[in-house]
């Protein structure tokens, strides 16, 4: 399919200028939503949800949704629907976007936010071609998600009503325009609250429970036992990790180290392709945390406690390769000039809750390298193709 590269490249560039990390997606949203109008989608077709308010935590807006009626021979065809999401993590706060060849990198020290402005590029160069071109296609939504990258909140929280009900879905997330992701890990978020018992250590160190003490032990234990990490057991296979480990703001012991330390929060996930084996890996967490709570004692012999929560932050998926979603993402990969890769993701994405929607879902990439990283790149020849592909799904018979 044939799509104007200069066009494509120069939303891209104007997208990825706007600064929008999770949570903070306003500017970006306004911003989208003018492209679209100066691409000829009219203002009617064009509204925020109210995802916001169901998301538990502080969200400027809710995601952006566009409806495009059919046209032509397709017009009556069953909705299909295209969707990115719209933030970026923290890291690409500042990031400054500059053209080099057939790349676009970072003339600052930050992530360069092509994760996902190259989504969000493609869908408005999608909306913009079909209006081109008068194509015709069948009736069409769109959706830019928030808050994807601290939780996939924005998918989670999306009303299926609000959508039109599509028997189909392309996101659009980062790698390869070949890559036809059909299935992706699931994954547990916990948290974890150490109470020791303050007291001064150098005066009276045997009086305090250390709550820096039964992290050490509780970490120390998962370790041991294969519990951190890639965490291969029998057949099954996942991945954990530790994340922040803060201390207790306004409590006795503070930030102090001449104070046996009282309170520890930890936060940490456990993920597993498998849905029974992530939620093994994190009992096997909140096991650790809790005789590591029970060793640590004083000299009257009180010990620590620990309050150990964990929530299912999305639930993993595999789609069969016969469905009819996964048939028309290879096919139309092929007919771009790509080698179709048909793979599962190793991280969660909006996909996940989509088909927890029963909207199944095929994720592609759209030249996004790097992500997240200070030495993030795009690879315009795949975003070009990623543009090309979104074309090819939306007219194709």
């Amino acid at each position: 399919m044939s799509v104007d590269a200069k066009a494509a490249t120069d939303r891209l560039m104007r997208f990825l200028a706007v600064e929008g990390v999770t949570g903070q997606e306003a500017a970006i949203g306004r911003e989208l939503t003018a492209a679209l109008k100066e691409s000829g989608v009219p203002a009617k077709a064009i509204r925020l949800d109210d995802a916001n308010t169901r998301i538990p935590v502080p969200t400027e807006t809710g995601n952006l949704i566009v409806d495009l009626p059919g046209r032509g021979a397709l017009h009556n065809q069953p909705r299909i629907m295209f969707m990115t999401h719209m933030d970026t993590v923290p890291l690409c706060a500042g990031a400054k976007p500059k053209l080099a060849k057939r790349k676009i990198v970072n003339d600052a020290k930050t992530a360069l936010g092509g994760d996902n402005r190259c989504g969000c590029g493609v869908l408005v160069t999608l909306a913009a071609e079909l209006e081109k071109q008068n194509l015709d296609h069948p009736p069409i939504t769109l959706l830019f998600c928030v808050r994807e990258e601290s939780g996939l909140y924005g998918a989670r929280h999306v009303k299926l009503d609000e959508l039109g009900s599509p028997v189909m879905a392309f996101n659009y997330d980062g790698g390869s325009a070949s890559n036809v992701v059909i299935g992706a890990v699931g994954a547990d978020r916990w948290t974890v609250e150490i109470f020791g018992r303050a007291s001064h250590a150098g005066v009276a160190p045997e009086r305090g429970i250390s709550s820096t003490m039964i992290l050490a032990l509780a970490l120390a234990d998962v370790k041991a036992g294969g519990w951190f990490g890639r965490v291969v057991k029998r057949k099954q296979q996942g991945t954990s990790n530790v994340g922040p480990v803060t201390g207790g703001e306004g409590r006795p012991a503070g930030d102090a180290t001449n104070v046996v330390t009282d309170y520890v929060h930890v936060r940490g996930e456990s993920r597993s392709h498998d849905g029974k084996f992530f939620k093994e890996i994190t009992k096997a967490y909140k096991a650790a945390f809790e005789k590591a709570a029970k060793r640590v004692t004083n000299a009257q012999g009180k010990a620590g406690k620990v309050k150990f929560k964990a929530e299912t932050d999305y639930y993993p998926f595999r789609m069969k390769e016969n469905l009819p979603v996964v048939k028309r993402a290879i096919e139309a990969v092929s007919a771009v000039g790509g080698t179709p890769n048909v793979r599962a993701a190793n991280g969660g994405l909006d996909a996940n809750w989509m088909v927890r929607h029963g909207v199944p879902t095929v994720t592609f990439g759209a030249g996004q390298n790097e992500a997240h990283t200070i030495d993030e790149w795009i690879n315009l020849d795949e975003y070009d193709r990623a543009c090309a592909l979104a074309l090819q799904l939306a007219t194709m018979r």
